[in-house]
């Protein structure tokens, strides 16, 4: 791994256990993922998250969003932390918070979610439960860029898992989380690599 890979700086934000930024940490330890994690950010105070980034030596902030007077105030200065941090890339790893146009402005790079669910089908709320709502036969989950629109951004990567007749939502959703640790790592690098181009709504070689 070159020093220059190595050093590619990104932002994690958080609200809860953190095992997407768990299989991040984990993918950086094994030298898949060429990155460093400049900071962890909550919007939670006291959150799992948090003490899977102390354990791994990682800087975290807190920021909770009720101290700030609008959506947009708060979202320009997490997108403001971020940059003091020299993020290039942030990664929504359980952060549950619409991010606004006016974060997007301000930081001006590209921000990846992971989300439960073979995007367009099922964005928001608990993609498992809508699966098993819907009787779909296949489920999965997707790591996409994020624009203002709800879970509307252009795909990066997916991955599915079958709907198996005796699937509770628990056993779903552990099943989908598999993927997303996975596939999550590898879609980070993949956007940092570059040689990427938008295309409409479509993610593509440039």
């Amino acid at each position: 791994m070159s020093e220059a890979r190595a050093f590619r700086r990104i932002g994690v934000l958080v609200s809860g256990r953190g095992s997407n930024l768990q299989a991040l940490i984990d993918s950086i330890g094994r030298s898949e993922l060429q990155a460093t994690i400049a900071v962890v950010i909550s919007n939670v105070p006291g959150v799992a998250a948090l003490d899977r980034a102390a354990a791994a030596g990682i800087e975290t902030l807190v920021m909770p969003h009720r101290a700030w007077p609008s959506r947009e105030a708060y979202d320009e200065a997490l997108a403001a932390a971020l940059r003091a941090k020299g993020c290039e890339l942030v990664c929504l790893a359980g952060f549950m918070r619409r991010l606004s146009a006016r974060f997007l402005d301000v930081f001006a790079g590209p921000v990846l979610n992971v989300h439960p669910s073979l995007l367009p089908a099922f964005p928001g709320l608990d993609g498992p439960g809508q699966a098993l709502a819907h009787g779909v036969k296949v489920a999965g989950c997707t790591v996409h860029l994020v624009t203002p629109e709800l879970d509307a951004g252009p795909i990066v990567a997916q991955a599915a898992v079958p709907v198996l007749p005796a699937d509770t939502h628990d056993t779903l959703a552990a099943r989908i989380l598999v993927e997303e640790h996975r596939l999550f790592p590898w879609a980070v690098g993949r956007v940092l690599d570059g040689g990427w181009r938008i295309d409409g709504r479509r993610f593509l070689d440039a």
